[in-house]
Formats: C-alpha cells, sequence, structure tokens
C-alpha cells in the first residue's frame, strides 16, 4: 500500500500488486464459495476441497515467505483476502484467518528452524491445516486459571499432556495445533507454554464438534489430551513464555477478524443498497424513505471507519516487522470497531429487508448469525476496550 499525505488530505491507494490480489480472490469467491456457502451452512460440513483451492492459490500463508511455502505477502495483502473470503462466507473466512493469523504467524515468529521446516512449510502452502487452542471450558479471557497440564518425563525427553480444550476453530480436522498448557502451575500466566502438536499421535482426540449459531462449516470442537506424547524439541519459543505468545499472535489474529467483520459488514450492506433500490411501497422504492436512507448512511459510515481502522493496524504490523514494536493498540480497535459494525450492519440489512431479512431464502439471516462471533473469539469487545484502555493510561 502507498500512503501518500499532504497537509490537507491522506491519500491511501492499494497497490497494482494488491489489486490485483483483490480481483483474483473475489473472482474466486464469487464462483467457488457463493454458490455454495449456504449449503456448507445448512449442512455444517467442512469446505475441504476450497480450503485446498485456496492453498493452490497461496491463500492459506499469505504472509509466509516463499521460502517457506507461503505467498509472501505482506498484511494488507491479507486483510483484502480475509474481507473478499467473508463477503462471500464468514465461515471460509474463519478457516483461512486461523491458518495464517495463528497458526502460520506463530511458527514463522517463534518458531525455530527446524520447525518451519517440518511444521510451516505444510500449513502454509495449505497441504495441512492449522489449529490454535488456548481456550478451556473453565478459561477463557482468563488463561492463567486454565487447567490442563504438561509435566517433563522423567528422562526429559517429552512432556505428558492432559487435558480438555474447547472452542478449536479447525480442531476436528486439524494436522498441527499450537497448544497452550500449564508447565508451572503456581506461576499462572507465567507458567504456560506453547507447544506444537500432531494430532495423528496416540493421546489426542478432538472431543464433541459445537452446534454453533453461526460460522457453521467452520469446524469447531473440543480437544482431549489423554498422556499425550510431546516431544521437547516441540515447545514453541520457550517454557514458560506461552502467554507472551498467545497474546502477541492474538495482536495479529484481531486484525484477521476485523477484516472478517468487514467483509460481512459489506456484504449486508450491499444486499441492502440493492434491495432498497428495487422493493417499492407506497407506490415507491423504500430507498426514498428517510428512515431507509438513514441506515444506508450510517452503515456506509461505519464500514468505511472500519477500514481505515484495519489499514491503519495493518501498516503498524508491517511497521513492527522491522521495528518489533507491538500493535496491540491498534489491533484491538479495528477488531473492537469493525465487530460491532458487522453486527450493526447486519442488524439493518435485516429490519431493511422485514420478513425477507428473518427467512432463510435470502443470507441476510446468515449475515447476522456470522457478525455475532466477531464481538466474542479473539477476545470479546470488553476484552478489547479493557486492552485499549490499559495500554492508554499505561496500566498492566
Amino acid at each position: 500500500m502507498a500512503v501518500q499525505a499532504t497537509p490537507s488530505t491522506l491519500n491511501l491507494t492499494l497497490s497494482a500488486e494488491h489489486e490485483d490480489l483483490r480481483r483474483a480472490v473475489r473472482d474466486f469467491a464469487r464462483k467457488e464459495i457463493l454458490p455454495v456457502a449456504a449449503h456448507f451452512d445448512e449442512t455444517g460440513e467442512f469446505p475441504m476441497e476450497i480450503v485446498r483451492k485456496m492453498g493452490e492459490m497461496g491463500l492459506m500463508g499469505i504472509e509466509v515467505p516463499e521460502e517457506y511455502g507461503g505467498a509472501g505477502m505482506d498484511t494488507i495483502a491479507y486483510v483484502l483476502t480475509m474481507e473478499e473470503i467473508a463477503k462471500a462466507d464468514a465461515a471460509t473466512s474463519t478457516i483461512l484467518s486461523v491458518n495464517n493469523s495463528l497458526v502460520c504467524h506463530g511458527l514463522l515468529k517463534f518458531g525455530t528452524e527446524a520447525q518451519k521446516q517440518k511444521y510451516l512449510r505444510d500449513v502454509a502452502s495449505g497441504a495441512k491445516i492449522g489449529a490454535y487452542s488456548l481456550t478451556e471450558p473453565m478459561s477463557g479471557s482468563d488463561a492463567g486459571t486454565m487447567k490442563s497440564r504438561a509435566v517433563l518425563s522423567e528422562d526429559g525427553t517429552h512432556y505428558i499432556i492432559n487435558g480438555r480444550k474447547s472452542w478449536v476453530t479447525s480442531g476436528p480436522v486439524a494436522d498441527y495445533v499450537i497448544l497452550f498448557t500449564m508447565t508451572e502451575p503456581e506461576k499462572k500466566h507465567h507458567g504456560i507454554t506453547a507447544f506444537i502438536i500432531e494430532t495423528d499421535k496416540e493421546g489426542f482426540a478432538a472431543g464433541k464438534k459445537e452446534p454453533k449459531l453461526g460460522i457453521r462449516a467452520s469446524a469447531t470442537s473440543e480437544l482431549i489430551f489423554e498422556n499425550y506424547r510431546c516431544p521437547v524439541e516441540n515447545v514453541l519459543g520457550t517454557v514458560g513464555q506461552g502467554f507472551k505468545i498467545a497474546m502477541t499472535v492474538l495482536d495479529a489474529g484481531r486484525i484477521g477478524i476485523a477484516a472478517q467483520a468487514l467483509g460481512i459488514a459489506e456484504a449486508a450492506y450491499e444486499a441492502s443498497v440493492e434491495y432498497a433500490r428495487q422493493r417499492e411501497a407506497f407506490g415507491a422504492p423504500i430507498g426514498s424513505f428517510q428512515m431507509i436512507q438513514a441506515k444506508i448512511a450510517d452503515m456506509k459510515t461505519r464500514i468505511e471507519a472500519s477500514r481505515l481502522l484495519i489499514y491503519s493496524a495493518a501498516l503498524a504490523k508491517e511497521r513492527s516487522k522491522q521495528t518489533g514494536e507491538r500493535y496491540t493498540t491498534e489491533a484491538s480497535m479495528a477488531k473492537l470497531f469493525a465487530s460491532e459494525t458487522a453486527m450493526f450492519c447486519a442488524h439493518a440489512a435485516v429490519q431493511i429487508h422485514g420478513g425477507m431479512g428473518y427467512s432463510r431464502e435470502l443470507p441476510i439471516e446468515r449475515y447476522f448469525r456470522d457478525a455475532k462471533i466477531t464481538e466474542i473469539y479473539e477476545g470479546t469487545s470488553e476484552i478489547q476496550r479493557l486492552v485499549i484502555a490499559r495500554n492508554e493510561l499505561g496500566l498492566r
């Protein structure tokens, strides 16, 4: 992205490469995803064929260097991709987000060279699917209370892992999982360690699949560990660094979810504009009524404000690759505003469509169901407000 500034204007212009990418992804989403989105939402099936095709296009590891199987592009490319895929189907974009932001980013930033060669290449190319597992049945926003445990074996070669994780996106289909669990429970947050888990090993099982309100084609389940033996070389980062890794990775993840929310909001908005032009009442298109116009104006304004916050966060992440600075506040602001915009626009779209907005004949009700999760996962709106405020106030 090129950024041009004068004393009176700020012009954000996408590069030719970004524009080409957006057109390619939009074309793919409209041809391959949009026609089957309702089917996968209805059945809850995992869209494996679509995921493999996204891998072939380089979309499963957009920011990963080509030497590790990725596309070697930047964060702007990632958010553009997320936006276009989410406009067609939010569930598919969720799969994309976890693989890119949480798994690939975590392995690229914290993995050893051996780990990158063994795991990152396959995940970034889409040959394997990754998952990220932090939450537990009784441990959500407060990770320091997790009950799962990893204990070093007597010979010091493995960690023995036991416990149950919950709400793991792509859990039932993942080949590799970045797992966060306690190695030193008495240290709470500082006693969490990250591990790379191979799901085809003994002691691992996917538990019940969650019957979700929305993003139903994105498989979500519990993960169960019973004396799972994880080699010490599969520790990601260092022992006790897990919470830092989790939060750093979530900064990247929140930018992705913000872009997902933007895509949902745009889909709801575009459907509403078209309907308001075509639907007539009292002898005129409903778009001529001021209350409908007010909804359209508010939707459009919030969408464009969300876009600027997302681009700002993406550029902050790009700077961090050179400076090492955190972009937590920018990511949280983008995620907070964009997720609430998605819910706002989906709600407005239902109102504009009236009874048809409530009917499953149109995708409007799906946008409404899908939008809600963006205010919850990878940090609720309440958590985002806490993060932003504490950073601004200098609190820990």
